[in-house]
């Protein structure tokens, strides 16, 4: 049996009462309800503080370049489909140097979960507006405002028909991760979007600004209706809405269009030595 102790304790590098502390409790939460071994994920992240979130667990871990986190995670997946592929990066990270490959995973349906820690700001370079900073908020490096309208990861998601697309908050630990199973366990690209406060650079949308607006979807609400989703994922300001705000699971993954996978996955093929050998002499 998984328990959140397999997946260890240690020490962090984040200031007390940042948002990254409840999303790393949340993952673990997560990963143990679907009793995930250790061995069986892997996770990958850019660079950010959101992005050493995997430093802080026990299991596969590859830490890459800025925005470039959705490649590898593609790669990995594409070579070894039995494991559980996680990228775990900022908004910054994700939507700013990685906004294209963000673009190219949704479209692929590439089986993984991207967790997104979002807090409107990039907290590892000291406080500069992100891509999600909301217009005229003003920073150390923005000294007359932000002058970019915000992105929204969401919307964006939705209207390219993304397999699965959700809002989280890390004040609600145990709604966090009752989504990431999900993500985890939908079949296709799943996105969380996770606000959380930024206590040394984000002086605005605070732990109580967040607690007071993000409010959770009724049950009612069908995640499967894609122009109801639209306008839920439009959603901002007095009360934004909280948990799967679109899912369509129905769609073929990336991998099905891959014909060498009919053999299995590429990390149990084995090496064909001869043709190898045949290929490097070549270089000579």
């Amino acid at each position: 049996m998984v328990t959140i102790n397999d997946y260890g304790q240690f020490e962090t590098a984040w200031c007390p009462g940042c948002g990254n502390h409840s999303i790393l409790q949340a993952v673990k939460k997560a990963l143990t309800g679907l009793s995930i071994e250790p061995h069986e994920v892997l996770f990958i992240s850019g660079i950010g503080q959101a992005a050493k979130a995997p430093h802080y667990l026990r299991a596969n871990v590859f830490n890459g370049l800025h925005g470039r986190s959705l490649p590898v995670a593609t790669g990995a997946k594409t070579s070894n489909p039995d494991l559980a592929v996680i990228v775990e990066s900022g908004d910054g990270c994700n939507y700013g140097e990685g906004g294209n490959h963000f673009l190219a995973a949704i479209r692929r349906n590439v089986d993984i979960t991207v967790l997104v820690h979002n807090n409107q700001v990039y907290g590892l370079t000291k406080g500069q507006a992100s891509p999600t900073t909301s217009r005229g908020v003003i920073t150390k490096a923005q000294p007359e405002g932000a002058l970019s309208k915000p992105f929204n990861p969401l919307s964006v998601a939705v209207a390219m028909g993304a397999s699965f697309a959700a809002r989280g908050f890390s004040g609600d630990v145990n709604q966090l991760a009752l989504l990431i199973q999900e993500a985890v366990a939908n079949p296709g690209f799943s996105l969380v979007d996770i606000l959380h406060p930024c206590v040394s650079f984000n002086k605005i949308n605070t732990f109580a600004w967040y607690k007071e607006r993000c409010q959770p979807l009724p049950p009612e609400y069908d995640p499967r209706d894609w122009e109801a989703a639209i306008k839920t994922a439009c959603q901002w300001g007095d009360q934004i809405p909280t948990g799967i705000i679109y899912r369509s699971s129905d769609q073929p993954t990336f991998g099905q269009f891959l014909p060498f996978l009919s053999k299995g996955p590429l990390a149990r093929q084995g090496v064909d030595r001869t043709a190898l050998k045949e290929v490097m002499s070549s270089f000579r």
